[in-house]
């Protein structure tokens, strides 16, 4: 019996002796490593990274490859933690999607378990998984690009639990498969379902998969959530297919929905909050961003729009906000903009749809088509450092970030890149 049906055997098993389970953010879970990056978009979730002692360019030979790993299909991220490189892929020798786990303690980073989730998602803009795994304590949660959710143990890949989204609680499964990344919230898993009798956004219990709570929406999105917290007041922001949300993460009462529609629903990248009160909101197809105020007075919570403009269109990667400007991608244009006055600072084109990473004052862009570059978090102008093409074909996985080496997919393989100033 293969290392791949002996797991899908002891799964099925526990999936009788238990119930279901995906994502993590370790703020409000696990104590995680400051440079592990644990889950979709890095430790908080704002594609942030706390990491110094990096390099800012390189000679012309290029930056210094460490390795690399077969992919196959899919778009989904990597995640590392505790010296396991994890994400998920569809390979040619299996019509199925798998979640694999590689040691990097081993000198060929050998891979140490795979475990089929479900079948493959095919489609004319890429087949495989979307969504990123996370590592939380024991546990990988998991989600397919059919929506299936999985639990698995983060030693041996054994399936520990699983829902079938669809069957269980009538998930309509977007147009280009499922992509959010659900977060974990202390004891609770919150899953942007997207079903229909109630089981729109939905609490998972943790370590059991229970439905704890649940509440209506109307589509599902392809952008993950965030936790935030304003003058003391926990929510959870979810991006849908048609709003954004915000509700208690203990009940499930929905606080206020902010109306957002998209061509074709395509809400997919993942908001960013403005400390200390507010929230950036952003799609591509012509319809722009905003910045919402969230206002908190006696448990009650609402919020109110400061501006709405097209300066920045972001299909489906997403921004990030440093020193009160938001860096990212404008339909397929680089741009930074003033996130109060909406003023553009600087902006460059030629990198497609790419992705964007920040640490240690510099952004860490990965182009659509596999190039890679070094630029300045320059709030005025566009200063680049260093580029170089590392990869070919389409390469639409954001970039991450671990113990200052810097990790790439597109959908065929995995490098992996020395960053590390002195090594």
């Amino acid at each position: 019996m293969t290392n791949v049906n002996r797991h899908m055997l002891r799964g099925s098993i526990s999936f009788f002796a238990a119930a279901t389970f995906l994502l993590a953010v370790p703020t409000h879970s696990t104590v995680l490593a400051r440079d592990d990056w644990p889950q979709w978009r890095g430790l908080h979730r704002d594609g942030i990274s706390a990491e110094t002692g990096l390099i800012k360019g390189w000679d012309a030979d290029g930056p210094k490859v460490l390795f690399r790993l077969p992919a196959g299909d899919g778009y989904s991220g990597v995640v590392v933690s505790s010296f396991r490189l994890i994400t998920m892929l569809s390979d040619a020798q299996s019509p199925d999607e798998f979640v694999v786990c590689h040691s990097l303690k081993m000198k060929n980073k050998r891979e140490v378990w795979r475990t089929r989730i479900d079948s493959r998602f095919n489609n004319q803009f890429g087949d495989g998984p979307r969504a990123t795994p996370s590592v939380d304590g024991k546990f990988v949660f998991a989600l397919s690009a059919k929506g299936k959710l999985a639990a698995l143990d983060v030693r041996d890949g054994l399936m520990l639990w699983s829902h079938d989204l669809q069957r269980e609680y009538g998930a309509r499964v977007p147009r280009w498969g499922v992509s959010t990344s659900p977060l974990v919230f202390e004891d609770k898993v919150l899953v942007d379902v997207g079903g229909r009798k109630g089981f729109g956004f939905v609490a998972f219990d943790k370590e059991s998969g229970k439905v704890l709570w649940k509440t209506p929406t109307e589509l599902p999105g392809y952008s993950a959530p965030i936790a935030v917290t304003i003058n003391g007041q926990e929510q959870i922001l979810c991006l849908t297919g048609n709003a954004l949300i915000s509700v208690d993460p203990r009940t499930g009462r929905k606080y206020w929905d902010f109306p957002w529609k998209t061509d074709y629903d395509v809400n997919a990248a993942t908001p960013v909050f403005i400390a200390p009160d507010k929230v950036f909101v952003s799609s591509g197809y012509g319809t722009g961003g905003a910045v919402l105020r969230i206002k908190t007075q006696g448990g009650a919570s609402n919020r109110e729009l400061v501006w709405k403009s097209k300066v920045m269109r972001n299909h489906f990667s997403s921004s990030i906000l440093v020193d009160g400007h938001l860096f990212g991608f404008d339909q397929g244009t680089l741009k930074c903009i003033d996130v109060k006055t909406q003023e553009t600072r600087w902006a460059t084109r030629g990198l497609g749809k790419g992705s964007l990473i920040f640490a240690d004052g510099q952004l860490i862009v990965l182009g659509e088509k596999g190039r890679l570059l070094l630029v300045e978090a320059n709030t005025s102008k566009y200063v680049e450092h260093a580029r170089a093409q590392v990869l070919k074909g389409r390469c639409w996985t954001m970039p991450t970030l671990s113990n200052g080496i810097l990790y790439l997919r597109n959908q065929k393989e995995i490098v992996a890149i020395d960053l590390r100033r002195n090594k």
